[in-house]
């Protein structure tokens, strides 16, 4: 697949880019470079290997939730706020 001037100009307006005149012959060699590469890797045929990584097949470690009352935490948090009363936050009011 080669990159053209039409489908050039789309991609620069979708990006919201603008080229020189002079870097769009390089640009457009480029692009068509890195699609021609994705292309190839596309032909490859891939069947026979197995994947290295499959999340499918992997499992998460199951842990036993345990609730901790730790005090101090919301406490150390609460000292760094700028204003907090009553173990809460004190935000400005933003709707009137």
């Amino acid at each position: 697949m080669t990159i053209d001037t039409a489908l050039l100009n789309k991609l620069t307006r979708l990006g919201g880019i603008t080229l020189e005149d002079e870097k769009l012959e390089i640009t457009k060699n480029h692009l068509s470079e890195i699609v021609n590469f994705v292309e190839n890797i596309n032909a490859l045929e891939l069947d026979a290997i197995p994947a290295s990584f499959n999340p499918l097949d992997s499992k998460l470690p199951m842990r036993e939730d345990i609730v901790e009352f730790k005090p101090e935490i919301a406490k150390s948090v609460l000292d760094n706020a700028p204003s907090a009363e009553d173990n809460f936050f004190i935000v400005p009011k933003i709707i009137e």
